[in-house]
């Protein structure tokens, strides 16, 4: 575990599906900049890609059948939030930067944020294609005026969480677009959410994002989430 303070155990979360391109250089990644984390896989692939993990010391877990993307972030944020005091995520395909591991942690173990939201957003980034980009602006402008939430991104894969929280609140796996429950719920719920940007770079691999089906989710997760706690105050 990584020691950034008192306390401060961290963990390092992802899930993944065939990454074998990707789980590599992205372990490698997380080692050089928080060589004391645990990285901790949910894999539900037919590669090599949990092999691949294990060598460069991942703790696994095998999520098999596939149970789709809610239950296996699921499944790795209630592992690693036992076993730590706060959870750090990324997406296992490259596309985010692990030198901001150290960082966004600390915001949680010493500044007292229970969320840390790492934005892609505070521009647009040349790695997202135009159409994400757009469907991404209109969820946060959603969340903002739903829920009060000042926030650009509501589906970043890269955020810090406080463990505590994870394991004190139930969230709903089921469906698409967890990520978005994830940010809104805490903050009206009353926990401390903070947004910091981050770059954001090309994939590994091809992608698996159903559209149709997140934009969907999107929406039906930032409206039901109207009837939890209370709208955020600015």
């Amino acid at each position: 575990m990584t020691e950034t303070g008192p306390g401060g155990r961290v963990v390092v979360a992802m899930i993944s599906r065939n990454e074998a391109g990707a789980v590599g250089p992205v372990i490698d990644e997380i080692r050089a900049a928080a060589p004391g984390a645990e990285v901790l896989l949910v894999d539900s692939s037919t590669d090599d890609t949990a092999e691949i993990a294990e060598a460069r010391g991942a703790t696994v877990i095998r999520q098999l059948p596939p149970r789709g993307y809610g239950p296996a972030m699921m499944a790795a944020l209630r592992a690693a939030a036992e076993r730590s005091d706060v959870v750090v995520t990324l997406d296992c395909d490259g596309t985010y930067p692990a030198e901001r591991i150290p960082e966004i942690a600390a915001l949680v173990l010493r500044e007292g944020w229970d969320v840390v939201n790492a934005t892609r957003l505070a521009h647009r980034p040349e790695a997202m294609p135009v159409p994400n980009w757009i469907a991404n602006m209109v969820f946060a402008g959603a969340t903002r005026a739903i829920h009060g939430l000042r926030v650009t991104d509501v589906h970043t894969g890269m955020r810090a969480y406080r463990s505590s929280m994870l394991l004190a609140i139930d969230f709903d796996a089921q469906g698409p677009a967890l990520p978005v429950e994830l940010v809104i719920k805490p903050a009206r719920l009353g926990y401390r959410v903070i947004e910091v940007p981050i770059p954001y770079r090309e994939r590994i691999g091809a992608t698996t994002l159903n559209r149709f089906d997140s934009t969907v989710w999107t929406f039906r997760r930032i409206l039901r989430m109207a009837r939890v706690g209370r709208r955020v105050r600015a």
